[in-house]
């Protein structure tokens, strides 16, 4: 899943990609570096945050998925936690919603069960301007277990098919390093549920705690970290790096599929 935020401060590359046509070309780009998913968003959720209105997120996304979705091959993703949006991206093309606030916005679930497109599920603790103020848990895998398997139970009661949902630890959404590392080294506990996983650690700042580098030198610790995530068992991995992550993801996969008989 590539990442085009049109958005002006989202922490990696905010303002980059306001423009349309930058938008447009990009989205081409990574797709043709290997992207399966272009996910658009027009709000930033980085650390300390504030929100924007409904009207500023639908002018920044919805051009530009009318346009794409006619231009490429692949599903377009609104990452977006307003049903409205939600409902509009999907009317212009987009077919698959990423939820960071994992359907618990007022009308999000009426709506998203009227969509009947996948939808991705994350856990946050907290909202994005106040996430990383002291985040805690008594044990952060179970506590996002039993999260998941409440929204899950909820959708189901909101008549949304378990053949729709992703579900999303949220890496770097009220964690803290500590946090980040368990959900990473038990994330096959997470993928025991029995839906498929979404990972996005691309860039994030617990990348560069642990390895005291600043946002352009954390491409390798994001690549080395999504291999890890597959071979934990997640099945979507969400970057701003589409070219090397489909580089390692490729490798690993031809890793894992070849026999044993001598050539």
């Amino acid at each position: 899943m590539g990442i085009l935020n049109v958005t002006p401060n989202s922490f990696f590359d905010g303002g980059e990609y306001l423009d349309i046509d930058r938008a447009i070309q990009r989205a081409h780009q990574m797709v043709s570096e290997g992207a399966d998913i272009i996910d658009i968003g027009g709000e930033s959720t980085k650390p300390g945050s504030e929100s924007v209105s409904i009207d500023v997120e639908i002018q920044r996304t919805i051009p530009i998925i009318k346009i794409l979705s006619q231009e490429l091959s692949v599903p377009i993703s609104i990452d977006t936690s307003n049903p409205e949006v939600m409902e509009a991206a999907v009317t212009s093309g987009a077919s698959f919603i990423n939820d960071i606030n994992a359907l618990q916005t007022k009308d999000a679930l009426k709506v998203a069960s009227s969509l009947k497109v996948p939808i991705c599920l994350m856990h946050m603790q907290g909202t994005p301007k106040t996430m990383q103020m002291n985040p805690y848990y008594h044990n952060v895998v179970e506590e996002i277990k039993s999260f998941f398997l409440e929204r899950i139970n909820t959708c189901t009661q909101y008549g949304i098919s378990h053949e729709y949902l992703i579900l999303d630890p949220g890496f770097g959404f009220g964690k803290n390093v500590t946090h980040n590392l368990l959900l990473l080294k038990y994330l096959n506990s997470i993928c025991s549920i029995g839906f498929p996983v979404l990972v996005g650690i691309s860039r994030k700042s617990f990348i560069g705690a642990l390895l005291d580098d600043p946002l352009e030198n954390r491409l390798y610790g994001g690549v080395s970290l999504a291999a890890l995530a597959i071979w934990e068992g997640a099945k979507i991995i969400r970057t701003h790096d589409v070219r090397a992550t489909k580089q390692i993801l490729t490798l690993y996969d031809k890793v894992m599929k070849v026999n044993n008989e001598r050539e």
